[in-house]
């Protein structure tokens, strides 16, 4: 099963294709801004759960935000599980740089 990841700017998402199909196997909404890009939401058509797909997606949606250098804030339950699972992402987690002062 071959799995086509591309972002889709108008749309705030990432598209993911299997084998060609013309309907999404699965999308990755996004919020993006010129230092952050917010994954707030996920979606695997059921027939495509536990194949890759969602995994697909994410690394491809990561793997962009790194080469654009961007920071990642995983809203999105399953982003947010994928990048714990999976350190050699973890660096492009959004740490707050605002300090509370007492």
């Amino acid at each position: 099963m071959a799995v086509e990841v591309s972002d889709v700017p108008g749309a705030n998402r990432y598209e993911a294709y299997v084998d060609g199909e013309s309907r999404p196997a699965g999308i990755a909404q996004y919020i993006r801004t010129a230092e952050l890009v917010a994954f707030v939401h996920t979606e695997v058509e059921p027939a495509y759960e536990g194949r890759g797909v969602g995994s697909a997606l994410a690394r491809a949606a990561l793997d962009d935000a790194r080469a654009t250098n961007l920071r990642v804030l995983a809203t999105c339950p399953f982003f947010a599980g994928w990048i714990a699972r999976h350190p050699d992402y973890q660096d492009l987690l959004y740490q707050s740089r605002s300090k509370v002062s007492d």
